[in-house]
């Protein structure tokens, strides 16, 4: 046995031998190297003055490790077409960084554009109007008026009005004033203050709404005047209502304007909710549109005199969607006639967190003054199953500002179509959808804007790094039968050339898998095939097959698509071939196949991943006795449950915040009605109680893998964030301590200011580094 003189320092500061410090070294260096490969995130059109051309801006983030955080930039492009009908981009030589940016929007006529930057502690909020070269305005909105805007993409609205200058916002409300003691004990509101010797208490404790939201206030809905630079907070919304997504009705001769906004309250159907559940990723939270009236004379008023909500206030509120119990993502047609929205009313009926969307219009009145009466249409209704190769349903996660074909009926936007997203048409009178990205690609594809009847979108594939490819409508076809053609822009982004040699060497394809015996209680649905993405490299070793990592994604109503991703392409780069398992239950199948695991998790989709596995090496793609698992949240829970029903199977795992123990997430978790649902099915809904009963909670136990635990011995990596709120870092750690206490290998690594997603720059390059490095530890 060593003793501790034969250690070298190094090895004693790192606890790590030599060998495996080498593979660090080397693993580091080409995981920096796909870190460094930008992402596409958003992109805006804008009007040229010239015939047949536009002008593009891209934002384009990429990690910045030794901040660790997102650095930003904006590039441009000059667009216009030939002659030919060709497209030409003229790129601008050089992109330039945007920082502190919270949210950038381009006013209507693109002549302004808004960055918003909000500021930490109790720096103000910066409201920056820019025109075409220079800065017009900068506003300041101190925290007595309100909090941080919201720019997260879910309470995220930000709204230019027509004439450019009203600006309507979704923010954190004020602070609630906080009790003041000193050394006799409370001083009462207008006592004198002494210079020190005071402090502020806490005062009430406030619920949030959970993940990525901790801390945050109650969003309220603002507007600010450009010209003034006055700042107010809008009248007669309820106090109970949180709001966001905020959009301008059209305008009309009316003395009124209206603010459609979407609504979430407490109000969870048959009973009045205590407290606010989790919200991120979950679309099972009842939520309405309304319309607010604005009066164009008193369109708004001071914060700090509006004290409550008045039954004139009230009102003035007007719910648009009553009896839906899901609408979002707003948006008019151009000719402000139609109100089109989507619903998660699937997802809020059953208690799935997320389930198939449905697509509504309301027609809008005429003279512009809503009625709480109007009539939704069904547009897209929830499809329940669908043939392969059919429309499976909506699963849309956002709309552009401006989806719509110059016909002003027709939108465009991306939606997951099985294993992979696509971009569909849907024409919101006649309901017609049709996918119109290529059908013999197996890339996905998302849409960043519109110019004119042109489609500015990004492709990638799990080999691919992100394309920018631009969508042109083939002339003198019908509309039944509008025909695309896509072209590819010549890529201003550079990746790196070893990712790029090391990617050309992959390939990747999309394998149905067969259930197998089938139920005769399953429905149609739930019969059909899943699916799982494979990558692995174009020549066989010596005729051995690469060792084989099955990637489980999390939800476990989400899906793993054909996209890049740059920690998997790390991986694949290392000689392992992937298997990402979309297991029944996944979005992109149709509401049957998803409503099939609720009530089953824990077997129908633990199943499905060793059925996926035996696949593989039926086929000859891998080999059975080198694979390790990999799989977060939910994928956690399949991962350390895999593990436990078939402790032979596997050489390796890794859980990131994985789902190990049901019966004490529950009374930890921001989402505990989660519990209830995937356990108990649809039925869980009413089941759920804050305070759980000794039945539930055996059941919680049995259902869960830790129940598994003793037939433990895979090797096994945990990756925790300690400020997750979804599934909170004691379930990975008791899991983890149990696995220790039973002398199986185990690694921990827990990020102390990481929450559920591990996402920050750096934990997330620590985390696929030590993945990688465990993998090739117990595969090689």
């Amino acid at each position: 046995m060593a003793t501790p003189g034969d250690l070298s320092v190094k090895e004693m500061l790192l606890g790590v031998d030599s060998t495996v410090e080498e593979e660090y070294a080397s693993q580091s260096k080409l995981l920096q190297e796909f870190t460094d490969i930008p992402n596409i995130d958003k992109a805006w059109i804008f009007k040229s003055d010239e015939d047949n051309a536009s002008q593009a801006m891209f934002s384009i983030s990429q990690s910045n490790l030794l901040a660790n955080k997102k650095r930003t930039h904006i590039l441009s492009s000059h667009i216009s077409t030939k002659s030919d009908d060709s497209m030409s981009f003229q790129w601008a030589p050089f992109p330039v960084e945007i920082t502190s940016a919270s949210a950038i929007i381009p006013s209507p006529s693109g002549s302004k554009l808004l960055v918003i930057k909000n500021q930490e502690n109790d720096s103000p909020t910066l409201f920056e109007i820019w025109g075409p070269s220079q800065l017009q305005k900068e506003i300041h909105v101190p925290k007595s008026v309100h909090g941080s805007v919201f720019a997260d993409g879910w309470f995220e609205g930000i709204s230019w009005d027509s004439n450019e200058t009203l600006i309507a916002y979704v923010a954190e409300e004020q602070s609630p004033a906080k009790p003041t003691f000193d050394d006799l004990g409370y001083l009462k509101e207008g006592s004198p203050k002494k210079d020190c010797g005071s402090w502020k208490g806490q005062g009430d404790w406030e619920e949030d709404w959970g993940e990525t939201y901790a801390g945050k206030r109650q969003p309220a809905l603002f507007v600010i005047d450009v010209v003034s630079g006055s700042v107010h907070g809008v009248k007669g919304i309820s106090k109970s209502l949180s709001v966001g997504q905020v959009i301008w009705a059209p305008t009309t001769k009316s003395s009124h304007r209206y603010l459609i906004f979407v609504g979430w309250s407490l109000d969870f159907g048959s009973r009045q909710a205590v407290r606010k559940l989790g919200i991120k990723y979950c679309y099972n939270r009842p939520c309405a549109l309304y319309a607010v009236r604005v009066p164009l004379a008193e369109s708004v008023v001071d914060v700090q005199k509006d004290k409550g909500d008045s039954s004139e206030d009230l009102a003035a509120l007007v719910k648009l969607t009553e009896g839906i119990s899901s609408a979002f993502f707003p948006r008019f047609s151009p000719d402000g006639r139609s109100l089109v929205f989507l619903s998660a009313r699937s997802a809020v009926d059953t208690g799935a967190h997320w389930a198939t969307n449905s697509l509504h219009r309301i027609d809008w009145p005429a003279d512009g003054n809503p009625q709480s009466a109007i009539n939704a249409v069904d547009v897209v209704p929830v499809t329940m199953s669908a043939n392969d190769g059919c429309f499976p349903g909506l699963y849309s996660s956002n709309f552009v500002s401006e989806p719509w074909l110059s016909d002003g009926r027709t939108m465009i936007f991306s939606s997951i179509w099985r294993s992979t997203q696509v971009i569909i048409s849907v024409d919101v009178l006649s309901g017609n959808v049709a996918r119109i990205s290529p059908a013999d690609s197996l890339s996905s594809w998302d849409v960043l804007a519109l110019d004119g009847d042109k489609i500015l979108s990004v492709s990638s594939s799990p080999i691919e790094p992100p394309q920018i490819k631009y969508g042109v409508l083939v002339a003198h076809t019908s509309v039944q039968s509008r025909l695309w053609n896509w072209l590819n822009v010549p890529n201003p982004i550079k990746n790196p050339e070893k990712v790029c040699s090391l990617l050309a060497s992959l390939q990747f394809s999309v394998l149905k898998i067969p259930i197998g015996e089938t139920p005769e209680n399953l429905t149609k649905g739930a019969k059909q095939p899943y699916e799982a993405i494979f990558v692995s490299s174009k020549s066989m070793k010596m005729g051995a097959c690469d060792p084989l990592i099955v990637m489980l994604h999390g939800g476990p109503h989400s899906v793993s698509l054909t996209s890049f991703s740059k920690s998997l392409a790390f991986l694949s780069s290392l000689s392992y071939s992937l298997l990402i398992v979309n297991y029944r239950g996944s979005l992109g199948f149709g509401e049957e196949a998803l409503q099939s695991l609720p009530g089953k998790i824990g077997l129908q989709d633990v199943n499905d991943v060793l059925k996926a596995i035996d696949h593989v090496v039926e086929m000859g793609l891998a080999d059975s006795s080198k694979v390790a698992v990999l799989g977060g949240s939910h994928g956690g829970f399949l991962t350390t449950h895999l593990i436990g029903q078939a402790p032979d199977r596997f050489c390796a795992a890794a859980a990131r915040n994985p789902v190990c123990n049901l019966e004490l997430m529950v009374g930890t978790s921001d989402i505990p009605d989660w519990c209830y649902t995937e356990v108990y099915g649809s039925v869980g809904k009413d089941y759920f109680t804050e305070a759980p009963s000794t039945e539930h909670l055996h059941l919680f136990y049995n259902k869960s893998p830790i129940s598994h635990i003793a037939k433990v011995k895979t090797p096994t990596i945990f990756i925790l964030g300690a400020q997750d709120l979804r599934v909170p870092v004691s379930n990975g750690l008791q899991y983890a301590r149990a696995l220790k206490e039973k002398g199986v290998d185990v690694k921990v690594i827990v990020f102390p200011n990481d929450v559920h997603s591990i996402s920050r720059p750096q934990s997330d390059f620590e985390s696929f580094l030590n993945i990688g490095v465990w993998f090739k530890k117990y595969l090689k």
